[in-house]
């Protein structure tokens, strides 16, 4: 893993911690639901209810006549794949730039009867391995922090849509007020954070061929900081740890507080 950014998220034998984890949580790994796995496997701020508010922002809900096409750009442990698949009947190809995380995400999808719907696939969110126009929608939470290179990010997203499909996102962004207070939920200093203020970042999206369709601001909702104490078998104590977490938890207050962090919803058609 010569990737800073898999460095960083590694975790050595995360598998069995998260196993271990549920179970010692009263799980039952041969009757797990893609609910039971939320505190588990919804990585990204605002856990599975973002999930669910962004799909309903995206339309979702909407009938469709055949099974969208998804792909989940920073898939981590494959919370959102295995909701979108399991409530809206979405097949979906999860791409993850951490081996680690992508093992667990496939294992997890396995124990709950969705490999046939959700793939995962270790990927790097620059150098997308798939077809031009192949999906419906790009969908990708709290991944784009760690990549400076946002108009290739963008530009791609863009080639592996079709025509008139959508990009949704939950992005953490740049506020008012500069620098952020570190550490952050994805970087210790600013090497590795590469975050955009709302309006430079709708004009990266919309240079790279998108139309605006939605854009929410989300900041209280989604933030590390504002959250209740997670159970053990939460991902981010998981992966951070707890004294960790409790650092990284206390910067996200103060960020929100100052306004020097802020997070968005956002869907974007491709135009044609």
């Amino acid at each position: 893993m010569g990737d800073p950014t898999a460095q960083y998220w590694h975790r050595d034998d995360l598998l069995a911690a998260v196993l271990d984890a549920l179970e010692q949580a009263g799980k039952d790994l041969e009757r797990l639901t893609v609910e039971e796995l939320a505190a588990t496997d919804q990585f990204h701020g605002g856990g599975r209810p973002a999930t669910l508010r962004l799909a309903e922002l995206a339309g979702l809900h909407e009938p469709v006549t055949s099974a969208r096409r998804v792909l989940d750009v920073g898939g981590g442990l494959g919370g959102p794949a295995r909701t979108l698949a399991s409530l809206f009947g979405c097949e979906v190809a999860a791409v993850d730039i951490t081996p680690s995380y992508v093992e667990v995400a496939q294992h997890l999808t396995e124990l709950v009867g969705l490999d046939d719907r959700v793939t995962h696939h270790v990927g790097d969110a620059l150098d997308l391995s798939f077809d031009d126009e192949s999906f419906d929608l790009v969908w990708t939470q709290n991944s784009g922090m760690n990549i400076a290179d946002k108009e290739t990010l963008y530009r791609g997203f863009h080639r592996v849509l079709r025509p008139g499909g959508l990009l949704a996102f939950q992005e953490p962004l740049a506020g008012d007020v500069t620098p952020p207070h570190f550490p952050l939920m994805w970087a210790d200093d600013p090497s590795t954070s590469f975050l955009l203020p709302s309006d430079e970042l709708r004009t990266t999206v919309a240079a790279a061929g998108f139309e605006e369709v939605a854009w929410q601001f989300v900041t209280e909702s989604t933030s590390s900081g504002t959250a209740p104490p997670p159970p053990p078998h939460a991902v981010q104590l998981l992966v951070m740890g707890p004294e960790r977490l409790a650092a990284i938890q206390a910067a996200g207050r103060r960020n929100v507080e100052e306004g020097r962090v802020a997070m968005v919803h956002a869907v974007f058609r491709r135009a044609s």
